[in-house]
């Protein structure tokens, strides 16, 4: 078998290097996952068919199972299947699938959904395009991706240095930069949450870089903050999608009109989500 050297394959194995080096069990808290999900409630989906293109190592398909769909099935590009299956073992019946999830068939579901994937694909829109092409006529969608707007300080100083951790040994990266980085975002969020518990008013948000998002994450512990910047850091590629280019995805025509939402997530990133169309128009 011929290795995968496709840009996509570099950027799965060194997000595996991540996920492979977590503590057993899912990354993320359920509270996370249901705000992730909104406006969609997974209990809806209880009895159907559900897909996730790019599960990392299962973090999110942990949760998922627990809402027990007919069939939950999820494809990785990254060499994270014995790291998934071990989180994933009180639930045996998912299905996991190693592959480029641009390039997956496995038919339709009632919900697909692709959580922080797109935006580091070399191509986006067609990741996108592989979202509505699992989704059934009549079935849900619903991504998350880093936003162009309110990411400016990561664009401007977090992506030149991750240019160049990524083409360090993961280990270098996670201990050497990450961590020492890290530790003042920690304090700065955690002061931020002491200081605005109900909120960053919007006059001060303007001066306070990520805000809001500081807010979020300063519910969680440092181990969670860490892996967060190593994430940042570790990947050759990540993207910042403006909101015209979101809005374009959604302009498919197999997207009922109605249907589609775009909510603008901690004051840096989307999520965007709708119906395909029962019928061809």
């Amino acid at each position: 078998m011929v290795a995968d050297t496709s840009p996509d394959a570099v950027t799965a194995s060194a997000f595996s290097e991540s996920w492979n080096h977590l503590p057993e069990g899912s990354a993320y808290t359920r509270s996370q996952f249901l705000e992730w999900f909104l406006p969609l409630d997974p209990e809806e989906f209880r009895g159907k068919s559900v897909l996730e293109l790019g599960f990392g190592n299962g973090s999110l398909l942990v949760h998922m199972a627990g809402f027990a769909p007919s069939r939950l099935c999820g494809v990785e590009l990254g060499d994270t299947l014995e790291t998934t299956r071990r989180n994933l073992r009180d639930f045996p019946s998912v299905e996991l699938y190693r592959g480029n999830l641009t390039r997956a068939e496995l038919g339709d579901f009632a919900l697909v959904y692709c959580i922080g994937v797109l935006h580091h694909l070399q191509d986006p829109a067609e990741g996108f395009a592989a979202v509505l092409r699992h989704t059934e006529p009549g079935g849900r969608f619903h991504c998350w991706v880093y936003a162009r707007e309110g990411n400016a300080i990561i664009r401007h100083v977090v992506d030149p240095l991750r240019r160049v951790t990524a083409r360090l040994p993961w280990w270098v990266t996670k201990y050497a930069v990450a961590l020492p980085l890290v530790l003042p975002y920690f304090v700065y969020a955690k002061l931020m949450k002491a200081l605005f518990p109900n909120g960053v008013p919007e006059r001060a948000a303007r001066f306070l870089p990520l805000a809001d998002y500081s807010l979020w994450i300063a519910e969680r512990e440092l181990g969670f903050f860490h892996h967060v910047a190593f994430d940042q850091l570790v990947t050759p590629r990540t993207v910042y999608i403006a909101r015209d280019e979101v809005d374009r995805w959604l302009s498919a025509p197999d997207i009922e009109p109605e249907s589609r939402y775009v909510i603008f997530r901690n004051g840096n990133s989307w999520k965007l989500g709708g119906t395909k169309r029962a019928s061809a128009s």
